[in-house]
């Protein structure tokens, strides 16, 4: 017999040997396998797990086939039948805005229509920046914050009751700077003296972050009585630098999560100021809205999305799509400001559409999808 012949044997029988050890053994049975998953057809995702509410925003009283809504930058809920909008006065079709223009702070019902016009303040508003209701304010008072800019408005932080009926707080210097180069030239502005200021954040203990903004790129912090008390970051593009901040948030540990828009990313501090981390490449951030489950959602104004991150900035999840001129029912258009409330039905407010969407939770969506109600830190 070959050397072949023989290895062959010698295999054959080792196999034989082995099928007959095998035959004595139990063998395990094989794992029961997944049921078989329900196959969705179709879909885009444009509005993750929400469904949009068609024709919920609608004209106000005085608007016509000439006049319609400005650009609507703001959006705070009291309650799902009373929800608080910033907008930028009437605007034309080309962007004309309106001789003694109104309707720059209204609200509306659960189904979208104006209830409330707070036009005893129209010649204080001009450029209202975003609408804000504290969660530790046991009277839910209103806070905007105005951009100035025209009309005789001057940059300002205001307070008011919850009804309009009175304003019980004002910040902010009338003289201030006018230009964003003149803003820049003084790294070291007054702590009244705002340059376009953007967006607030609330403390339990009352006290409160200003983004100080568009021109000044600091945070400053202030009292329940809107005493300074300090502040951080200057005008650059490393660590603790700003160039545009546009979002603030507050965690549980009172990591404060700033919206660096120009510089395309979320920079990370101590509740002092002090400098954690960065989540790069996040294009055009403008708002930070950190949920009941620590979820941090991030909304991008270009890319006309929601992004859903983890506190460690690993992105889990986005929806949104671009809803132009005459488009998209549920579309945004540059989003600049979201709330929810007490059911869970999401309000984007689109600066560059005029309008603002309301999203009502799919009734099998996964909770993952879904944004919590506003974070509320303990005392």
């Amino acid at each position: 017999m070959t050397l072949h012949r023989r290895t062959l044997a010698a295999l054959a029988a080792a196999g034989l040997a082995g099928l007959a050890a095998c035959a004595n053994e139990t063998v395990a049975p094989a794992p029961a396998s997944d049921p078989p998953r329900a196959i969705v057809k179709g879909g885009d995702g444009r509005a993750g797990g929400y469904e949009a509410v068609p024709g919920w925003w609608k004209p106000a009283a005085d608007h016509d086939d000439t006049w319609t809504w400005g650009e609507v930058s703001g959006v705070a809920v009291d309650t799902p039948d009373r929800i608080i909008v910033a907008v930028w006065g009437d605007r034309r079709a080309d962007g004309t805005e309106r001789d003694g223009s109104s309707n720059y702070l209204v609200v509306v019902d659960r189904n979208g229509n104006v209830v409330e016009n707070w036009s005893q303040w129209d010649a204080t508003f001009n450029k209202p920046h975003q609408v804000y209701i504290s969660p530790y304010d046991p009277e839910r008072h209103v806070w905007v914050v105005e951009r100035g800019g025209g009309r005789g408005v001057h940059m300002q932080v205001m307070k008011f009751t919850n009804d309009g009926s009175e304003l019980v707080m004002r910040l902010g210097e009338p003289d201030h700077p006018t230009t964003r180069e003149a803003a820049r030239a003084n790294p070291h502005p007054g702590p009244y003296t705002y340059g376009e200021p953007a967006v607030l954040a609330f403390l339990p203990d009352g006290s409160f972050l200003l983004g100080d903004g568009y021109w000044n790129t600091r945070v400053v912090k202030y009292d329940a009585d809107g005493e300074y008390l300090m502040e951080w970051g200057e005008a650059g593009s490393g660590p603790g630098q700003f160039d545009l901040v546009h979002g603030l948030a507050v965690d549980r540990e009172h990591r404060v999560y700033v919206a660096d828009r120009r510089n395309n990313r979320i920079q990370v501090f101590t509740e002092n100021g002090d400098f954690l981390e960065e989540w790069p490449d996040i294009t055009d951030p403008v708002g930070v809205f950190i949920d009941e489950h620590s979820a941090v959602w991030v909304i991008s104004a270009s890319l006309h999305r929601v992004l859903k991150y983890t506190r460690d900035g690993e992105l889990q999840h986005s929806w949104g799509a671009y809803g132009g001129p005459g488009g998209l029912s549920g579309g945004l258009f540059r989003p600049h400001q979201i709330d929810v409330d007490q059911e869970g039905n999401v309000y984007v407010a689109s600066w560059s559409g005029g309008w603002l969407n309301k999203f009502v939770p799919k009734p099998d969506a996964d909770p993952g999808m879904l944004i919590g109600r506003g974070l509320v830190l303990d005392h």
